[in-house]
């Protein structure tokens, strides 16, 4: 066996749809080399990280070993792979590479973030990156946003293929199409092992194309009696093409809302990506244009709160509101978990009379991830000795690796922090590396087991009270204690305010209490805790969050 060896470590992204993060290594154990592929992050739901905006992976192992960090390369521009760019790069420091529309969407992330802007490396497709003992290549795919790429990364072991996100789409509207020719010619020089996407192995039937979408949205622009309001993926520049010149054929005028989706049309205008896509119209001159004369394209397809579709749903965005007789498109699919808020905007909107259309005649969304057929046409095509599913859930990668296997392939399930080695012929799990998750809430990183979630979670399931004693120098209490409530209901059952039962309890407590509780703040805070817990529980049946507050004056 070798000295030295080729390993793969999922950092993210392996076990879950979102917050890619891809690791590979050559060299010595315990001095290999590595490369990150992607820094993704995935959105959190107001059940399990309430007020959190947004996930990213917990990269402390990495950034332990930065200084053996080579390279980070980016495939493309969706929020779960180049999303995390800005928030992690200074704790990883090293440059950053992607194709032009990629590195422009990665340099807003850094300057969003007041990083350099200039470690971002624009490279070409198909030109080499040396990184270390690396030398890595972006082949194009085509995929639901421009310029998407797989990687060769060719070692001294092998080259091994990494998908990135893909489709077998030869006609996608924005973007290259899918280039079998091109896959076969990398698939003839040998390669080692493909970590390949597994979003939709459960799908039987093959994928479809972007192409087969401008018929049906076309005719529900031109029969549509009111507005037309769209929503998707602010990335899928595609579809946003497609809805306009719907929209335009159809005598309506386009009018775009949302930072997202503004950005990413003029990036990929900017780029020379997006080519003749209709004039659009401001949302104020949207407001004197008539209503069956006008298309909004909005975003929020996910339900996101703050999102223009949900403020739709509730009211009016940007001065705009719909109404009876309107219809609103979701030109998307609802990403499993999301289902909830999506439901939301569907019942507001219904409530208003609008009339909801959404995917589930198939006619106005395509997935931008290959179906079960065409992941065996990808592996005919590259054909992997190994192949390692990545980019799902556990049971899609689980199912990726039954099917690779049952086509003669060797394969095995690699979650997150799972230490793969590839050296050999046979993939071997050899170890396992702490990850996590890092919350970005409000403008700080938190971690996902520091307590804050935690606490703010026990605060919303049984509230929070909020206690204040003053004593003086003698360590006497002056006057009584003080409590304030939230998140419970103000009345107690005798009818008497909640707080003042809590209070009045407090004072007992502290009328009882020898001087060596009065002296000690721990056994002052503890005792009048389980007072405050004791009162709340009998009252309301509820075990609330306490904050004691002693304030001691001193002699001087």
């Amino acid at each position: 066996m070798s000295a030295e060896r080729l390993i793969y470590v999922p950092l993210g992204g392996a076990g879950e749809v979102g917050m890619n993060a891809y690791l590979y290594g050559y060299g010595p154990k315990g001095r290999e080399r590595f490369i990150l592929v992607d820094l993704g992050i995935t959105f959190p739901d107001m059940g399990g990280q309430p007020g959190v905006d947004v996930i990213l992976p917990d990269l402390t192992w990495l950034e332990e070993r930065r200084d053996r960090l080579d390279a980070i390369f980016i495939t493309h521009a969706h929020e779960d792979h180049v999303g995390a760019v800005g928030q992690m790069w200074d704790r990883l420091q090293a440059p950053v590479y992607a194709r032009d529309f990629t590195a422009r969407i990665a340099k807003l992330k850094m300057q969003d973030q007041g990083q350099d802007i200039a470690q971002v490396k624009t490279v070409g497709k198909m030109e080499p990156v040396q990184a270390g003992p690396f030398s890595v290549q972006f082949f194009p795919v085509a995929h639901s946003l421009p310029e998407a790429s797989g990687m060769i990364i060719d070692t001294p072991a092998g080259r091994l293929v990494h998908s990135g996100d893909f489709k077998a789409d030869t006609t996608p509207g924005v973007g290259e199409p899918h280039d079998p020719a091109m896959l076969a010619e990398i698939g003839r020089s040998g390669v080692k092992a493909m970590m390949c996407d597994s979003t939709n192995v459960m799908n039987k039937q093959a994928g479809r194309s972007e192409a087969t979408l401008a018929g049906p949205i076309a005719d529900l622009m031109r029969d549509a009696r009111g507005m037309v309001v769209a929503t998707t993926f602010a990335s899928n520049v595609a579809r946003l093409k497609t809805l306009a010149v719907a929209a335009q054929e159809a005598g309506r005028s386009v009018c775009l809302m949302g930072r997202a989706m503004l950005r990413m049309t003029q990036v990929a205008t900017e780029s020379g990506i997006l080519k003749d896509f209709p004039a659009t119209v401001s949302p104020e001159q949207a407001k004197d244009i008539p209503r069956e004369n006008l298309l909004l394209i909005v975003t929020g397809s996910q339900g996101e709160r703050r999102a223009a579709s949900a403020q739709l749903a509730r009211g009016t965005y940007m001065g705009l509101h719909m109404r009876e007789g309107d219809t609103f498109l979701f030109s998307s699919m609802t990403i499993p978990g999301n289902e909830r808020e999506v439901g939301r905007i569907v019942n507001g909107l219904s409530e208003m009379g609008v009339d909801v259309i959404d995917n589930s005649e198939r006619l106005y969304h395509v997935s931008g991830h290959a179906n079960r057929p065409d992941l065996e046409a990808m592996q005919d095509l590259i054909q992997p000795a190994i192949l390692v599913p990545m980019h799902g859930e556990h049971r899609m990668m689980r199912e990726h690796a039954k099917l690779a296997i049952g086509r003669g392939m060797r394969s095995l399930v690699v979650s997150n922090g799972s230490v793969l080695d590839l050296t050999d012929d046979v993939p071997v799990l050899v170890d396992e590396i702490p990850t996590g998750r890092t919350y970005l809430d409000g403008s700080r990183l938190i971690g996902a087991m520091d307590g804050i979630v935690r606490d703010r979670i026990r605060m919303a399931i049984g509230g929070h009270v909020f206690v204040t004693v003053i004593m003086d120098e003698a360590d006497e209490v002056l006057g009584d204690p003080w409590a304030e409530i939230a998140g419970l209901r103000p009345v107690a059952k005798g009818g008497q305010a909640l707080n003042e039962v809590i209070e009045d309890e407090l004072s007992d407590f502290l009328n009882r209490a020898s001087r060596k509780v009065l002296t000690d703040d721990d056994k002052l805070n503890d005792g009048m805790r389980r007072v405050v817990r004791q009162v709340v529980m009998e009252e309301l049946g509820k075990k609330p969050e306490v904050t004691i507050v002693v304030s001691r004056l001193s002699a001087e």
